[in-house]
């Protein structure tokens, strides 16, 4: 993977043109911005219940996008990162369909989980408080078999997303085959989405069991043998990130956006400096994506501290609500049709209050943190969150997965704000400092971190007190200093 700026990015909802378009924007429009693109699931299809993560036919392009042909042509200017959806699929796909009017009699009958398959005696009350879900209802969901039989599958965020068993040869295959369509259509990363679950024993979370990081080794291994590599999706208390880092090709830094939230709110880096001393350094980096903004990444778990205490989360919170005026309240918790509990749906935009220097700032601190920075389409385009589209669907993610004209991208690119950030994006892709060695220090306001690599070297340097962010890049022969503040000029 190039350690250069990747984009995020639904085909559909950036344009409403499918892949062509988005090639097209990649070469014109984000020309030198993007080494990558993180297209969001384009499977058949692009409008389910969990907008593409539910899908019918994994193995299937939705045909209002384009076709296999089309993701590779994209994949020959830009490496490709697809979604491999490990954890379940649509209860409307054929496989599926199969088990409900065959019953056992279906040869898909073990490709998906079941409750007696973990209990087969049936869960106890303890046994279903002991297991870690997105979702405050019961992981199973009641479906009538044709034959009058009730059977109740696992079902960890929806009643229609169902359970794989992926520790059968059903569920196996079902994998191995997306697995190989992507080698053949030019994909070269996996990000494993939902993959922390995957796995369920009973007498534990049933979330990143041992089981599971064996699960997740193999899948990467798999991975490698067709040429690709594997990011882990997981959202959880920052010593399991750690932990899983040491396992796997890459994960996300889910605990930087808050803290950086945390940081700009209260003017006070000491949480954040912690952080980037222990962090992974194989990571993706990501303020914002199609999800919400993290709070468990950064919180406490049980009796474990985290990066922030409660009360400190509690403050982050109620900033966010406050900054928005109330609409991030409105698409969070039980506000909204939400899977995902432990989240604040809200643009990064407009969590930082539409403030243009706070957010560029923020991008910064981004870019200078170890990993593989991406950005969000809405990111990039500093949209604000979309209330008509939430009440619309009433599902609180829609805040931030705006549908978007062309005439709208280009009206977006012409902002202070957006172009300062396409600026901060091609000195961040420039500099060869970035593949050298990182440190960071402050205390209170004050953020310094560096990047050396021989001669070339980039710093960045924060006064919050002051609003001030200076970024320094250069070699031993020549160097340039920029104000942040400037780049919105």
């Amino acid at each position: 993977m190039k350690n250069q700026v990747q984009l995020i990015t639904y085909a559909d909802r950036l344009t409403g043109n499918g892949l062509t378009q988005l090639k097209q924007l990649l070469d014109e429009s984000f020309c030198g911005l993007f080494s990558g693109v993180h297209i969001l699931p384009f499977y058949y299809p692009i409008d389910g219940s969990d907008a593409g993560f539910d899908p019918i036919d994994h193995t299937q392009v939705d045909s209002r996008l384009g076709t296999w042909q089309t993701l590779s042509e994209i994949g020959q200017s830009y490496e490709v990162m697809a979604d491999l959806i490990v954890n379940h699929v649509s209860g409307q796909s054929n496989e599926f369909q199969d088990v409900l009017q065959n019953g056992r009699h279906s040869s898909y009958w073990s490709m998906f989980l079941k409750e007696t398959d973990v209990f087969p005696n049936g869960i106890t009350p303890a046994q279903a408080d002991m297991i870690f879900r997105p979702r405050p209802t019961s992981c199973f969901s009641p479906k009538k078999l044709a034959t009058g039989e009730v059977v109740n599958f696992w079902t960890t965020f929806t009643d229609n997303q169902i359970d794989i068993n992926v520790e059968t040869d059903s569920g196996k295959s079902y994998l191995d085959d997306v697995l190989n369509l992507f080698a053949k259509s030019g994909v070269k990363i996996i990000r494993l989405d939902a993959a922390g679950f995957a796995i369920k024993r009973a007498g534990t979370s049933c979330f990143m069991t041992d089981e599971t990081f064996v699960f997740i080794k193999q899948l990467a291994e798999q991975a490698h043998a067709l040429g690709m590599e594997t990011i882990a999706e997981i959202h959880s208390h920052y010593q399991t990130q750690i932990a899983i880092a040491k396992k796997v090709d890459r994960v996300y830094d889910f605990a930087l956006p808050p803290l950086i939230l945390h940081t700009l709110f209260n003017q006070n880096v000491d949480a954040l400096v912690s952080w980037l001393n222990i962090s992974p350094r194989n990571c993706l980096t990501v303020l914002d994506t199609h999800d919400g903004i993290g709070i468990v990444d950064a919180g406490p778990e049980g009796g474990k501290p985290g990066l922030l205490n409660a009360s400190e989360v509690d403050s982050l919170v109620q900033t966010i609500h406050a900054n928005s005026h109330g609409e991030s309240l409105k698409a969070t918790g039980s506000a909204a049709s939400n899977v995902d509990l432990y989240q604040v749906n809200c643009t990064y935009y407009d969590a930082l209050g539409r403030d243009d220097l706070a957010y560029l700032t923020a991008r910064a601190i981004q870019f200078f943190s170890p990993g593989v920075p991406q950005v969000y389409y809405g990111g990039l385009l500093a949209l604000n969150n979309d209330m008509t589209l939430l009440e619309q669907t009433q599902v609180g993610r829609d805040i931030n997965r705006s549908y978007l004209s062309l005439e709208q991208v280009h009206k977006h690119l012409g902002k202070p704000v957006v172009k300062g950030l396409c600026k901060l994006i091609k000195l961040r892709n420039s500099s060869a400092a970035f593949n050298g060695e990182f440190s960071v220090q402050g205390a209170q306001s004050s953020l310094t971190m560096k990047w050396q690599n021989i001669d070339d070297f980039a710093s960045l340097e924060v006064d919050l007190s002051k609003r001030v962010a200076l970024l320094t890049t250069g070699d031993t022969h020549q160097a340039q200093t920029i104000d942040l503040a400037d780049l919105l000029n």
